[in-house]
């Protein structure tokens, strides 16, 4: 983690330095006493947090978390100050923290633990977006053409002999790709992987029936059949609350 101190005291600003550099998770640290110091810094290096002093000479720590929201990916803010009455202004632009001076080692350990939440949540959520739009559509090679659909209309897929059928409500489409090429294309979420040789989308099933060998066989809004291979239906019945 790389962290920005921001504070015109510069005994607050090496005394914070020294407490972060104990913590494992803190890699590098930057030092600035003025807010356009500040953002010269955030715009030149990669920054993940701040510590931010509320009172900057003739400036305002408040202004420069402000602007931050002007940016695409904008650190994260801790408000490192002697003042305790600005708290709640604080959380109202998305703080993450407040830590009063004199700083204390548990205290600001504290902190960067926050920070790293934040920053592992914000990740997930950039990824999860990610696949999102990368998992819009899909583009299937057949025989004599390619075939663009939503990968929300895959109803299910299955392979045989060689040959990836993947079925939409209206349509089927055959190609040479295998099952597993498929999956990187669709939702986790919304696909569940049923036999070895087929996939369905669970939005999609409308039954499930006893077959034979204690098993079950799923009936999809196309009215299509897929069994259910036995060491996928633990999984199976999880996911659908049997």
């Amino acid at each position: 983690m790389n962290v920005l101190i921001i504070d015109d005291e510069p005994l607050a600003r090496n005394e914070l330095e020294f407490l972060l550099k104990q913590n494992i998770a803190v890699t590098t640290t930057y030092q600035a006493e003025s807010i356009q110091e500040a953002l010269d810094v955030i715009l030149n290096k990669k920054v993940d947090l701040l510590f931010l002093d509320i009172s900057l000479n003739n400036e305002n720590g408040f202004k420069l978390a402000n602007e931050l929201n002007q940016l695409a990916v904008s650190p994260f803010v801790i408000f490192a100050t002697a003042y305790s009455n600005y708290a709640v202004q604080a959380f109202d632009i998305n703080a993450i923290d407040y830590v009063l001076k004199p700083f204390e080692q548990g205290r600001i350990n504290q902190a960067i633990k926050k920070a790293q939440l934040a920053i592992l949540n914000r990740d997930k959520q950039k990824k999860e977006q990610h696949l999102s739009e990368k998992n819009r559509f899909i583009s299937i090679p057949t025989e004599d053409r390619t075939v663009v659909i939503k990968s929300n209309e895959v109803v299910a897929a299955v392979t045989e002999n060689g040959l990836l059928s993947i079925y939409t409500m209206d349509n089927t489409y055959v190609s040479h790709e295998t099952l597993s090429w498929l999956r990187e294309y669709l939702d986790q979420q919304n696909f569940v992987q049923v036999h070895r040789s087929s996939i369905v989308n669970i939005n999609t099933i409308v039954e499930v029936q006893p077959w034979f060998n204690h098993t079950f066989v799923l009936i999809l809004t196309n009215k299509q059949r897929i069994p259910v291979g036995r060491s996928y239906l633990k999984n199976l019945k999880s996911i659908l609350n049997m």
